[in-house]
């Protein structure tokens, strides 16, 4: 943890204390489920954080995916008693899921992302959140960068064919703050306040298990990206909405374990054009996709413009890794191709 994390931390609400240990046989009322790649310090002090700031019941339960950087050996040294399941191939936040999820017969589910710092009780009051909204069906929190700015990444809107459009056009980033221009991001609302969402993200997402397994958890065709948003979608399809309090906060640095840019940014788009081919109305699935193949292009010729005007080697270089991803598009533009679907 950063010493300005630590001061963060601090500011936002003093520890809560150990962790109350489970009585022998009995099943907690919660499973953390934490998966770890290569974020070795990261993922310690979530750890160390979810148990300080966590009083209910509750067992944590880290999935390491062969890591390389000493992550396992690292968390059995300091957690000796928690569950670790070590890895030897990379399976994905997914699906890694469901190899902790074997383990557990805990009723209720919060997944952690390894990358966060539990702030002031956060997991107890995303508990008693759900609990007085049971109607939502999956929750979440409020999310900060280690500064103690907004991380407006723990909650989206769905996609729409509107969205999708103010994205390849650059109309979202221009205006930022607008609810109409920018809806996937909801404007600038500083998520300060209770409200229904379309989309909770992995990085903090609170689930009864029984709807979990009723859902069949999350689609192992979603290896990374889109998990969260494809089980929040088919959540609503069966009636759930979706909430989160901005009284549960957490530090969320974000991409820790994602250093390759244009990689990154190709999972992604594949992962986002299989949610449109999963998601979109039928009306507007085809504009959906061919618009969303656009997206790459249109950075790709705004940053070397960017580039040119302004003489910016950043700009140079965020023209490259787009110019990258553009030449790729065989690899995403398809989505998961249509056996996945």
């Amino acid at each position: 943890m950063t010493e300005q994390t630590a001061q963060t931390a601090a500011r936002t609400a003093p520890a809560a204390g150990a962790e109350p240990a489970p009585r022998p046989g009995e099943t907690p009322d919660l499973a953390i489920i934490i998966i770890s790649f290569n974020t070795r310090e990261m993922t310690l002090a979530a750890i160390a954080s979810a148990r300080s700031e966590t009083r209910l019941p509750h067992e944590i339960i880290v999935v390491d995916n062969a890591s390389t950087d000493g992550s396992a050996e690292a968390i059995a040294r300091a957690h000796p008693d928690i569950r670790l399941i070590r890895e030897e191939v990379n399976h994905g936040f997914g699906p890694a899921h469901e190899i902790a999820l074997a383990h557990t017969r805990a009723p209720w589910l919060l997944l952690l992302n390894p990358d966060t710092v539990v702030l002031g009780g956060a997991i107890d009051r995303v508990m008693a959140f759900a609990r007085a909204h049971p109607q939502a069906g999956i929750w979440g929190g409020r999310t900060l960068y280690a500064d103690g700015t907004l991380n407006p990444t723990s909650c989206f809107a769905r996609m729409t064919l509107w969205s999708v459009f103010c994205r390849v056009t650059g109309l979202n980033r221009v205006f930022r703050g607008s609810a109409l221009f920018n809806s996937e991001f909801y404007g600038d609302w500083p998520r300060d306040t209770v409200r229904s969402v379309d989309i909770v993200t992995g990085c903090f997402l609170l689930i009864r298990r029984e709807f979990w397994d009723s859902l069949g958890g999350f689609d192992p065709a979603f290896t990374m990206y889109g998990e969260e948003v494809d089980l929040c979608l088919r959540a609503a399809a069966l009636g759930a909405r979706p909430m989160v309090t901005p009284e549960a906060t957490i530090i969320h640095h974000g991409g820790a374990s994602q250093a390759v840019r244009s990689d990154k940014v190709v999972r992604l788009m594949r992962a986002k054009m299989e949610l449109i081919a999963r998601h979109f109305p039928r009306r507007s699935r085809a504009a959906g996709l061919w618009l969303f193949r656009l997206w790459p292009l249109s950075r790709r010729i705004g940053y070397g413009l960017g580039a040119r005007l302004r003489r910016s080697e950043r700009l140079a270089e965020q023209a490259a890794i787009w110019a990258e991803v553009w030449a790729r598009r065989a690899e995403w533009r398809d989505g998961f191709g249509g056996a996945a679907r």
